[in-house]
């Protein structure tokens, strides 16, 4: 195989360029359905898609890193590091007792539109269903909510971040 002989760095830099495509695709898929049907239209679609996508993500992630499903949020915990974003924005992760938060300390995406001078990209609605898929593939007694996410007013180099809870069954 042609990439046997590469260092660690150059694995790594690799895997960096690959989670850069990823969400270049991400976004110009976004932006193709959104010239077609609108911005609400492609936001409705990009949920279905994450729908999808995440829990695949969780379980290719979890086998990958030999992560048991069921494993509650040190589990969970462990997935988020691994996730293709973790990659491309610094995030940060608390585990504490029965509570996980998640906090996305940089994102590609929103520093973009701000270096533009966009408004924020309303993620919300979209991030709700992706962390959810992806945190109940990994366990299904994890619940998610939502602690603050565009278009939530953000401070100064705010970004989205999560909470996540472990319930019964």
């Amino acid at each position: 195989m042609h990439n046997e002989a590469l260092t660690a760095d150059e694995l790594k830099a690799l895997l960096k360029a690959y989670a850069r495509c990823w969400l270049a695709h991400d976004g110009c898929w976004f932006l193709s359905v959104e010239e077609d049907l609108g911005t609400e239209e492609a936001i409705k679609y990009d949920r279905e898609a994450w729908r999808k996508f995440a829990p695949l993500e969780a379980r290719r992630v979890m086998e990958a890193r030999g992560i048991e499903a069921g494993g509650g949020l040190a589990a969970l915990a462990e997935a988020l590091r691994f996730r293709m974003y973790s990659w491309l924005n610094e995030q940060e992760v608390k585990l504490s007792g029965n509570t996980l938060t998640f906090e996305m300390k940089g994102c590609r995406v929103q520093e973009a539109r701000r270096r533009k001078g966009l408004a924020d990209f309303p993620c919300k609605s979209v991030g709700t269903v992706e962390f959810g898929e992806f945190a109940r593939a990994v366990d299904e007694r994890i619940n998610t909510a939502c602690i603050k996410c565009p278009p939530d007013e953000l401070g100064e180099g705010e970004f989205c971040s999560w909470r996540f809870t472990l319930g019964e069954g």
